[in-house]
């Protein structure tokens, strides 16, 4: 499966960016995927899911929600408002896990792996 979106997160990755522009490229990657109107990215800080990255216009008729893992445990949720395909959103979920760890994580500061 190749998508626009994809592309994105991989050349993000390639690029070296840090975790909060490659969490907002991806929720802006996913609005333009056809029949997505928006997209967002939640945190989970001590049980409680934050609001972080979104792209486009809320439409909570149609949302979708996912949880997002790393090392088997929650560390978000990607959100998407319209039919989007359920494996891409999945991909997504599992390739930005460990960047939405690190954007919990530091706060949006700089991290040193």
């Amino acid at each position: 499966m190749r998508s626009h979106v994809l592309d994105s997160i991989a050349q993000a990755l390639d690029d070296g960016r840090d975790a909060d522009d490659l969490l907002r490229s991806t929720v802006s990657a996913l609005v333009e995927e056809p029949g997505v109107a928006w997209a967002a990215i939640d945190f989970l800080e001590d049980g409680e899911l934050l609001r972080g990255p979104s792209a486009g216009d809320e439409d909570e008729t149609h949302r979708r929600r996912l949880p997002i893992s790393y090392r088997g445990e929650p560390v978000g949720e990607l959100l998407v408002d319209g039919d989007a395909d359920p494996v891409l959103l999945e991909r997504v979920a599992a390739l930005v896990a460990v960047h939405v760890l690190i954007g919990w994580d530091t706060g949006g500061e700089d991290w040193v792996p």
